[in-house]
């Protein structure tokens, strides 16, 4: 009652400024043009690019099926989404003012939240009009749900509210149900950002991408180790092949200069020179997919040398078998659980060489590597295909009603 209280009154006072505030201040408060949607789609919400990105996949499965207004409390979470070809504004503030008018013009059957950004007056003004509650990829700390807790009064009907809960691990629907969840709201596990990388075609297998050794994203510092690690594989392996791409391409030059050091002919993409060379220079971006299907061995960059190492799924996607040094702080766990499962391995830059030519050595081995990981990546992402048939159903179920 004091929350609902104190957004009312700050909305009245908010709304009364509108003639003289801008047209964000105005979209937010839903005060203006709304545009053209049918009654009975779904809404859904992200806090800005990063998590309406991650549930691409979700929106776009809702999209083909149903109308969708897509919001978001930033103007470059708009933007994203405008580009995606489907309609978005900025979300309404959570005074009860906005959010009623919001509801009103749009009439969504079905309001669906991307992970954290669930608000007490939206959530109140979906259950007056009968509109579904899901969330997706919901993840609560120990910490927040501590600090929710203290705020029992206010976050309980919310949870309770949920029609369905996707969360991103196991300790986030515990302490989510502890706090009012409805346990017969959950629904299957997801991993948002790793939907992407989950939905990559596998390459097929052939002798050439077993030949070839991807560096990916490598930082200065690397790229010595990597090219030292190569001329030493392939006196072990002679039809190795490498692929060179470093994380900054502005540092090409230097980078073409290394491999030229060590009498190896420099072939550069940027320069459009033969894509079979025996080492190539990735200079540009954009094009890491095709390079990770190019490659049945790769060593993702940041981890030789201090900067937390780059996310290890990508390369899990294509199949390829991963190495990585003992930098990972960035994704550790994720790194350990490859590791656990055969489908990585750790090498100091010392061991580097080694570990390559046994790879390439024994093609069997590392695409038995590459396809655990995949294995991996496919039971962390989870299937969305479950969820995104609730929140159809529901939606159908709440049009009729």
């Amino acid at each position: 009652m004091l929350y609902r209280a104190a957004t009312a009154l700050a909305g009245g006072v908010m709304r009364a400024a509108g003639p003289l505030a801008g047209p964000v201040w105005r979209e937010r408060m839903v005060l203006g043009a709304t545009l053209p949607h049918p009654a009975g789609g779904i809404w859904i919400h992200g806090a800005s690019v990063g998590e309406l990105t991650s549930a691409r996949r979700i929106v776009a499965a809702l999209a083909r099926e149903r109308p969708v207004i897509v919001t978001a409390n930033t103007i470059t979470g708009r933007a994203v989404v405008r580009d995606w070809g489907l309609p978005a504004r900025l979300a309404p503030l959570d005074v009860p003012g906005a959010v009623g008018r919001f509801m009103d013009r749009y009439r969504p059957a079905v309001m669906v939240t991307v992970e954290n950004e669930i608000w007490p007056s939206r959530a109140a003004a979906a259950r007056a009009r009968g509109v579904g509650q899901v969330v997706v990829g919901a993840r609560l700390s120990e910490r927040s749900a501590a600090r929710w807790a203290k705020a029992r009064a206010l976050i309980g009907p919310v949870l309770a509210g949920l029609d369905a809960l996707s969360a991103q691990d196991e300790g986030s629907e515990a302490r989510l149900v502890a706090l009012g969840l409805p346990p017969a709201a959950l629904m299957p596990r997801l991993q948002l950002k790793l939907l992407d990388p989950a939905a990559t075609p596998a390459p097929p297998d052939s002798a050439a991408r077993d030949a070839t050794w991807l560096a990916a994203s490598t930082h200065a510092g690397e790229d010595e180790l990597v090219l030292d690690a190569f001329l030493s594989a392939r006196a072990e392996v002679p039809g190795l092949r490498l692929i060179l791409a470093p994380r900054h391409p502005q540092r090409g030059d230097a980078v073409a200069a290394l491999i030229a050091a060590r009498g190896l002919a420099v072939a550069r993409r940027s320069a459009g020179d033969d894509l079979a060379a025996p080492v190539l220079l990735v200079d540009v971006l954009g094009e890491m997919g095709r390079w990770y299907d190019a490659a049945g061995i790769c060593l993702t960059g940041g981890s030789l040398v201090d900067h937390g190492g780059h996310t290890p799924w990508e390369p899990a996607g294509h199949g390829c078998a991963i190495l990585h040094g003992p930098h990972v702080g960035n994704a550790a766990a994720d790194y350990a659980a490859l590791d656990a499962a055969g489908a990585a391995l750790r090498t100091e830059a010392g061991d580097l060489a080694v570990t390559v030519a046994r790879l390439a050595a024994d093609p069997a081995a590392a695409r038995a590597m590459g396809r655990r990981a995949r294995d991996l990546l496919h039971d962390k992402a989870g299937d969305p295909a479950p969820l995104v048939g609730r929140i159809l159903a529901l939606a159908a179920a709440r049009s009729r009603a």
